[in-house]
């Protein structure tokens, strides 16, 4: 009877045991969620230090005087245009006030 109970225990200790493991707070379960997150997250950083970089080269060339830096600016910001140039604007589509928001048909069920 001794052993039937110590095999019993042992069994239910073994299965809790790899419950935890599997499952717990520290488990592989867990492990893998932030072993995911951390890659995606190492993206997101390597996307905004190429950003970072991009805007630290144009501010560069704005502190330096660069020319074509300048005038790039004065360009996109300002709308600036070079006498005998022809600009285009592309028209943004027009919403219909007719037609509900997107929001607010996600709420209705």
């Amino acid at each position: 009877m001794r052993r039937m109970m110590a095999i019993v225990c042992l069994a239910l200790l073994t299965a809790f045991i790899a419950y935890k493991v599997i499952f717990g707070a520290n488990g592989m379960k867990v492990w893998e969620r932030k072993r995911t997150e951390y890659h995606s997250l190492q993206q997101e950083i390597d996307r905004m230090q190429d950003q970072q970089s991009d805007l630290q080269h144009r501010v560069e060339g704005l502190q330096r005087g660069d020319p074509s830096m300048i005038e790039k600016e004065a360009r996109e910001q300002l709308g600036f245009v070079k006498p005998g140039e022809v600009v285009l604007f592309e028209q943004k589509a027009k919403t219909d006030p007719r037609t509900p928001a997107l929001a607010d048909n996600t709420d209705q069920k």
